[in-house]
């Protein structure tokens, strides 16, 4: 990266409002101010379109930029100082300096003030007349200064004007609007700010309790009565093409639900319970990323032995896990790293979740009688080089994917067990040929999703002998005097103050060598399995999270929270 030339400083908002170009694009900026080498942004450029991304997205998942670096690029194309609201975030007293009304219409942030002067932040300084007579109003006699800042990160602060969602709840029943529906888009647009995965309605005996999952953890966010319950329930169903008329059955649907940068794709399960139905709702990516390993949490040396395996023309690679541990995005992302010209992918899954350009993707349909078995049996018909398997979930998918691995063809798929070890034994007891699966099987993944510790407020300290005490008797052999340093989240308003923002993953790999394919071959037991996994230098999930707790990426309790100490 080369060095940057040093922005200029327009303070006056008036110098802004006179200037009539339009927005400089991303490639301009980056070039201009020296942020990137031109051969690497062409390079990048090509890439991000042939993937069908954006180049921002490209840029940042491939660690080309970061977005810091990013977010200074766009303040010196508009000749304005940067803002970080994340590392300074704006308190509740201060933002009400504007209203939120004006606030949310133009993505305001107030930052600061003095006796002659007012900060405010933006993501679009090319603001209009109408709106500078409207702040000047506010601030009289001050002169305003304007300062760029990310829309991700206003629209984070602005969450600050917003009250809980049961506050919210209740304005909207007193306004008398539309209910349902004012009551849903509020719950979305907070699941889309906090980067919920899922929204719960889940009906109890009064009322029906609404929760997101955001980072892997339940949050309750408020209740709502079955009497507007029975309205959302209607306003869901008919989104998403269900029966409105069958409150008795289990349905499955979709809704794309459009917002002002674009749409969310969400998948909607409804289940009939005791209490009513209940409704989950999964907010779905359109488009799957370039993860780098590290974005993925797997360590280098793991990262080596995935890279020896994928220069194989064939075999079978497992990501095992129990549901929600992120197997889609491991698959998804070491897949796409096949993506070019010359490679064939075809996926069969169930469902599609992440649309991927350039890779022939066929979604289950099992009342049209395309299974996950019959749409594999065609895949291999059509001789893909890579093919990728939802899920093996019966005898018979697990046949045809054994045999595609072992006839030409790299195959991935995910698998329910517990660990890496167990997933071999489980495969044999299906009826699985020992010698057919030591022959296919090259590399088994296990994996659990941890939540990260918020780099906002991440502080390091050195655990007391009480603190050491209250953890697991044996956790304290894999550290020494010299390196128990460890880290945790204080919490901030960037991570709600939880201490955690973003997740990443732990993981054993087994590497299916001589030793083990030899092991196979006599249908051994998953300890015997981890036995010689472990001399041939493979890690438990556990110990991958231990490494991940002196790096400071997660913290003990929380890789306490979903793994144990291997058994000695």
């Amino acid at each position: 990266m080369k060095n940057r030339k040093p922005a200029k400083n327009i303070n006056s908002i008036s110098s802004l409002i006179t200037q009539k170009a339009k927005t400089p694009d991303l490639k301009n900026i980056l070039l201009q101010g020296n942020y990137i080498d031109g051969k690497v942004l062409k390079n990048a450029e090509y890439l991000a379109e042939k993937n069908k991304i954006s180049l921002q997205d490209y840029l940042l998942s491939n660690g080309l930029i970061t977005q810091n670096l990013l977010n200074q690029a766009f303040a010196e194309s508009y000749q304005i100082d940067y803002v970080d609201l994340r590392s300074n975030p704006p308190k509740t007293g201060q933002i009400i300096r504007i209203t939120e009304e004006l606030a949310t219409k133009y993505h305001l942030i107030f930052v600061n003030e003095t006796d002659t002067e007012v900060i405010i932040a933006t993501d679009d300084p090319l603001i209009s007349d109408e709106l500078k007579n409207k702040l000047e109003k506010i601030f009289k006699d001050k002169k305003l200064i304007l300062a760029y800042s990310s829309t991700s990160d206003i629209q984070s602060a602005l969450m600050l004007y917003k009250k809980p969602l049961e506050v919210r709840f209740s304005e909207i029943v007193a306004a008398n609007t539309k209910v349902a529906n004012e009551i849903v888009k509020e719950i979305i647009y907070d699941s889309t700010v906090f980067n919920a995965s899922d929204i719960h309605f889940e009906p109890q005996e009064k009322d029906v309790l609404v929760r997101l999952r955001i980072d892997g953890i339940l949050t309750e966010a408020g209740t709502v009565t079955k009497e507007i319950y029975k309205d959302i329930v209607k306003l869901i169903k008919t989104h998403a093409h269900l029966s409105v008329e069958q409150p008795t059955i289990a349905q499955d649907g979709t809704i794309r639900f459009a917002k002002d940068d674009g749409h969310i794709d969400m998948r909607v399960s409804i289940i009939p319970t005791l209490e009513g139905e209940t409704i989950v709702i999964r907010l779905l990516a359109k488009y799957v990323k370039d993860f780098t390993f590290s974005d993925l949490g797997i360590s280098e040396r793991n990262r080596d032995v995935y890279i020896e395996v994928s220069k194989k023309p064939f075999g079978m690679v497992l990501v095992t896990g129990p549901s929600g541990s992120g197997k889609s995005t491991t698959l998804y992302s070491l897949i796409k790293r096949f993506n070019t010209p010359e490679v064939n992918i075809t996926t069969i899954e169930d469902p599609v979740e992440y649309i991927i350009p350039r890779i022939n993707q066929i979604q289950v349909n099992s009342q049209g009688g395309l299974t996950f078995a019959r749409g594999l049996r065609s895949i291999v018909r059509q001789d893909p080089d890579i093919v990728l398997v939802g899920e093996i979930r019966d005898v018979e998918t697990a046949e045809i994917a054994v045999n595609a691995a072992l006839t030409g063809h790299l195959l991935f798929s995910s698998f329910h067990s517990n660990d890496a070890s167990t997933a071999i034994p489980r495969l044999l007891s299906m009826g699985i040929e020992p010698f057919m699966l030591a022959s296919a099987l090259e590399l088994v993944i296990s994996q659990r999703l941890v939540r990260r510790i918020c780099n906002q407020c991440k502080i390091s300290f050195i655990p007391s002998q009480q603190e050491m005490e209250n953890l697991l008797p044996n956790f304290r052999e894999f550290f020494t005097e010299t390196d128990l340093l460890l880290y945790k989240g204080k919490g901030c308003t960037s991570c709600s103050h939880t201490g955690y923002k973003n997740r990443t993953a732990i993981y054993e790999f087994i590497h299916i060598e001589k030793e083990l394919q030899d092991l196979i071959m006599s249908n051994p037991s998953s300890q015997e399995i981890t036995e010689v996994a472990r001399k041939t230098g493979s890690i438990s999930i556990f110990e991958d999270g231990v490494e991940k707790v002196k790096n400071g990426i997660i913290t003990i309790e929380e890789l306490l929270r979903v793994a144990l100490p291997p058994e000695r």
